[in-house]
């Protein structure tokens, strides 16, 4: 009885110590990317106003623009929302991201050419937090690139929610 208590503690420690070792080494591609010199962000307007919206009206979109001003290929990765209610995606030519959201942690990295334009396509639902959902919002989307000066982009998009829209 108590080999068995003694073979399942250390069977246990194994596990545990064995999990952890696993945790702390899963790869990161984003960690990989080196950050440029040569590389050169440059943004549209970054911050978006709905106005007012009601909060059963649909969702409602926000494009932004990233422009390779530099040298060499630009990265886009690590792309996050500030609320689940608010998803964002990238996109470069005919290649749109997947949607990303708030905690999003995710392998995907986008390529900018040097001279070219990607859209950050930025989606509100008012109705995701139901009617404790209604008043002012502001909500962030943040791009890290590997520009050396300029490493992660916000960009932000606000509008009063209300139970209904008066035309």
């Amino acid at each position: 009885m108590n080999i068995k208590l003694i073979v399942g503690f250390i069977i246990g420690i194994v596990i545990l110590i064995g999990g952890s070792y696993a945790l702390l080494n899963v790869s990161d591609t984003t960690s990989k990317i080196e950050m440029s010199e040569n590389v050169k962000v440059a943004t549209g307007v970054t911050d978006h106003d709905w106005g007012t919206i009601g909060i059963n009206d649909g969702k409602v979109n926000a494009t932004y623009t990233i422009t390779n001003e530099g040298t060499e290929p630009m990265k886009l990765f690590n792309i996050e929302t500030s609320c689940m209610c608010t998803t964002a995606q990238v996109k470069v030519g005919d290649n749109t991201s997947p949607e990303f959201g708030m905690q999003s942690n995710s392998q995907y990295t986008a390529t900018l050419p040097p001279g070219e334009t990607a859209e950050v396509i930025a989606v509100f639902d008012p109705a995701f937090h139901g009617p404790s959902g209604v008043g002012t919002i502001t909500r962030q989307i943040m791009v890290e690139t590997n520009d050396k000066s300029n490493p992660q982009l916000v960009f932000t998009a606000e509008a009063e929610v209300v139970s209904e829209v008066n035309n």
